[in-house]
């Protein structure tokens, strides 16, 4: 089953992110929870079903499978995956980025809206 490119979830974003650099389970989470700056906490059953998923999308390959740890990285397909959703999520920021500075009327503007 080959990735489609539909818009990620949360999770897989963070798990593609993370995985980077080579890492395992226990790192995975460590490495999520630095990089979204403690916003996103992923436990393993969360972790483990996205980590299948995406394996099977051929969006990442084991690499290492010690017996004790199983080692990730990310293929040059789960590198291009992650950088369209990465493009995905920026033109959604731009779109919306009106809301923050108002368009040409004022309207959107957070801080000169009132209720």
């Amino acid at each position: 089953m080959a990735y489609t490119g539909a818009p990620m979830t949360e999770a897989m974003y963070y798990v593609l992110l993370a995985l980077v650099n080579p890492n395992h389970g226990y790192s995975l989470m460590n490495t999520i929870t630095e990089i979204s700056r403690g916003r996103v906490e992923m436990g393993p059953g969360t972790l483990y079903g996205v980590l299948s998923r995406i394996q099977k999308e051929g969006l990442i390959t084991l690499s290492e499978d010690d017996g004790r740890r199983k080692t990730y990285t990310i293929t040059a397909d789960g590198k291009e995956a992650l950088r369209n959703e990465y493009n995905r999520l920026v033109a959604l920021v731009d779109d919306g980025i009106f809301l923050k500075e108002g368009d040409e009327n004022g309207k959107g503007n957070s801080k000169t809206e009132t209720k």
